[in-house]
């Protein structure tokens, strides 16, 4: 369930908010036994407290995860839009690279692949603008923010990656030059 995992790495202290409760205002902090015991004479990480409802709203969100399979399904609909848009690196020469892992993926707009020199930001206002005209709403990112953020939700279908993608190709076609 976590990135940290395909990595070998035992985190001290893992801290998740938003998703956790799918619209549901809550977040969590997991930690050692160890460094809890050194929070516990103050209170440092409390904004509303724990309450039973919010245990609640967790607990259902992560049976929904379990019971529909969504963590399956986010590694199989991103490794295909990994994929697909992975070729728009031979496609398109303003896509620099596409990276990422299951749902998170990045789109890297370059001027130039060789330097990786980022594309002029009037230039990818106007991408950014058409990709919300044609109905696709990404993020922004990077340093110069030339990358395009997909964090499509969890229960995503393959028929609408593959639409996403459609509309990607079709704004991007229109930029490329």
């Amino acid at each position: 369930m976590w990135h940290f995992e395909d990595h070998g790495v035992i985190p001290d202290i893992v801290t998740m908010a938003k998703s956790i409760g799918n619209g549901f205002p809550m977040a969590a902090v997991i930690t050692t036994p160890e460094i809890a015991k050194s929070l516990s004479a103050v209170n440092h990480i409390n904004t509303f407290g724990g309450n039973p409802m919010a245990g609640a709203v967790g607990l259902a969100v992560l049976e929904v995860i379990e019971e529909e399979k969504l963590q399956q399904n986010a590694k199989k609909v991103g490794t295909h839009l990994l994929t697909e848009l992975g070729k728009f690196r031979s496609e398109f020469r303003m896509v620099g690279d596409v990276r990422g892992k299951g749902l998170m993926i990045g789109i890297e707009l370059v001027d130039n692949r060789e330097t990786r020199h980022q594309l002029p930001l009037d230039k990818i206002n106007n991408i950014f603008e058409d990709l919300k005209e044609a109905g696709l709403l990404v993020g922004r990112g990077g340093y110069f923010g030339n990358c395009f953020r997909l964090t499509p939700p969890l229960c995503i279908k393959m028929e609408d990656a593959d639409m996403a993608l459609d509309k990607f190709r079709q704004v991007f076609s229109r930029h490329d030059a």
